[in-house]
């Protein structure tokens, strides 16, 4: 597999020549759909009827413990103020993930902890490489939010956007780089590098390159195959969890860091009190401590990408293999491009990421699609070969 490492000025820096920070939009996520249902929340029943799939929420329930413990309690959970400093739900995720709660920080969602934490290391002299296509948001903090130098090591259609380690080992030891930025499984392709294969890659890795591992998909491999505790007995390796995708609680905005004590320590005192409101708090807890319920779900999980990703194919469209609960798409040459389909799409209610914007190799026919349920998938095939259709008619 080849990579190419994209120097120029556009992939550098979007810094100013005094190296301040250009005055940018947040990043992008998606997330159209409450364009259907109104972010003052007036028709909550759309919720049941738009396809959000320009999001990569889990098509499942949270646990029913959770469930349980939200609904009984729900009206004192709301008016009470939070355990300051999240110690319960740190014990309970050192206790699952096998490392101790001095290696656990909890946060509000991953984006509240990449804000945490890079804008505390990084400077506008600071140098990052990261994969390119990759989650945007990266992108935006270290661009637009720090400002710092940013060098993109392009993952190629060609080799399904796959990482060749080798290289990109080499690219590290050999560009002074303060810090590098790995997603596995990566977003939006859902390609994935093996816990084996990043241990070798930290071991050769400069001591002085912090390696931060955005692990928010990787439940959906196994969870065996998560680098923290690996993490925990070294001050340069920090791994980065959600707890939205893969245990169903998007909407309580739910992470952690896990790293070593030195490094954890480094940033908990930056963090804020009450980081996690108590309904998340209460959730995330329930939903720890029901291994048995996720670990079904993320096995129907794969069976229905698979199914999608067939159906998918049947209509044309080129499928890039992955672990997780999206799929990479590039819709057939020749046909509509992704900006027609995905606007075509929406007005018969499916919502999907169009990529085009979101990687320097991706292209205008790249779409992503999240994983639902077995009926919805079917929906959304019927959809997109009715816009597939209309469009070869035009």
């Amino acid at each position: 597999m080849h990579t190419t490492l994209d120097l120029s000025p556009a992939c550098t820096s979007s810094a100013n020549a005094q190296g301040t920070p250009h005055s940018e939009p947040a990043c992008y996520h998606g997330g159209a759909f409450f364009e259907a249902v109104g972010d003052e929340f007036n028709a909550l029943d759309r919720l049941t009827t738009v396809i959000s799939a320009d999001v990569l929420d889990a098509w499942f329930p949270p646990s029913p413990r959770a469930l349980t413990a939200m609904y009984a309690y729900l009206p004192q959970l709301v008016r009470t103020s939070p355990p300051t400093s999240c110690a319960g739900l740190a014990r309970t995720i050192a206790r699952v993930q096998g490392v101790s709660p001095e290696n656990i920080l909890c946060g509000g969602g991953s984006s509240d902890l990449i804000f945490l934490a890079l804008t505390r290391w990084l400077t506008p002299a600071s140098r990052v490489l990261i994969l390119d296509p990759m989650y945007g948001e990266y992108a935006h903090v270290l661009e637009q939010v720090v400002g710092c130098r940013v060098d993109r090591l392009i993952l190629s259609r060609e080799s399904n956007y796959g990482l060749d380690a080798e290289r990109f080992v080499q690219r590290l030891q050999s560009g002074n780089y303060d810090l590098t930025i790995l997603v596995n499984p990566n977003s939006p392709t859902g390609r994935y590098i093996s816990r084996g294969t990043l241990e070798w890659v930290v071991a050769r890795a400069p001591a002085t390159t912090r390696i931060w591992i955005d692990e928010t998909y990787v439940e959906y491999v196994g969870s065996d195959e998560s680098l923290e505790r690996f993490a925990t007995a070294r001050d340069n390796v920090l791994v980065c969890k959600s707890m939205s995708k893969v245990y169903a609680l998007s909407g309580l905005r739910v992470g952690y860091l896990c790293g070593s004590r030195r490094t954890i320590d480094s940033l908990r005192g930056h963090n804020p009190p009450w980081a996690v409101n108590l309904v998340g708090q209460v959730a995330a807890v329930a939903a720890l401590n029901d291994r048995a319920y996720y670990e079904d779900r993320w096995a129907e999980t794969h069976a229905l990408r698979c199914a999608l990703a067939r159906g998918l194919r049947e209509l044309g469209i080129d499928v890039v293999p992955g672990v997780a609960n999206f799929v990479l798409c590039h819709l057939p040459p020749g046909g509509p491009d992704a900006t027609t389909v995905v606007r075509a799409a929406r007005q018969q209610d499916l919502f999907l990421r169009e990529l085009g914007k979101m990687g320097r190799s991706l292209g205008p026919s790249a779409i992503r699609i999240a994983v639902k349920d077995s009926d919805t998938n079917s929906r959304m095939l019927r959809i997109l070969a009715d816009v597939l259709r209309e469009s070869d008619a035009d």
